[in-house]
């Protein structure tokens, strides 16, 4: 299996796992936290996390079938780093944790690179 193939793979099944496991099937303590850090009623924190998780099992599933896509890439790599950043500002305690967001993002922001620098590669296929 090629480079490619296996960061398609692995930024494909990070974004559908991280949203519906802590985030659909069980909403984690962490998500709990991090929506509650909002200020937001717990009902509307309960539905802003279920509704997170939906869209990142779409950009898992986006990603899956166009990660040939400059603009997917890119936008990848921008939420990442907003999804980062908006921890850092929130739960910054988070950061020091074991298996936190920013091993998590920073390799899938590395997938996305590998990505990205072959896109002609892939488009050549």
């Amino acid at each position: 299996m090629s480079a490619i193939q296996i960061s398609r793979f692995l930024l494909s099944f990070n974004w559908i796992y991280h949203g519906l496991f802590p985030k659909l099937i069980h909403i984690a303590p962490l998500e709990k936290a991090m929506t509650a850090s909002m200020g937001f009623a717990d009902e509307t924190s309960y539905l802003i996390t279920k509704l997170a998780g939906v869209g990142e099992i779409i950009f898992g599933l986006v990603i899956f079938f166009f990660y040939q896509s400059r603009f997917i890439l890119l936008s990848n790599i921008i939420a990442l780093i907003g999804l980062l950043l908006f921890v850092a500002f929130l739960q910054p305690h988070l950061l020091i944790e074991a298996f936190n967001p920013v091993t998590t993002n920073i390799s899938m922001i590395g997938f996305s690179l590998i990505l990205f620098s072959n896109i002609k590669q892939i488009n050549n296929k």
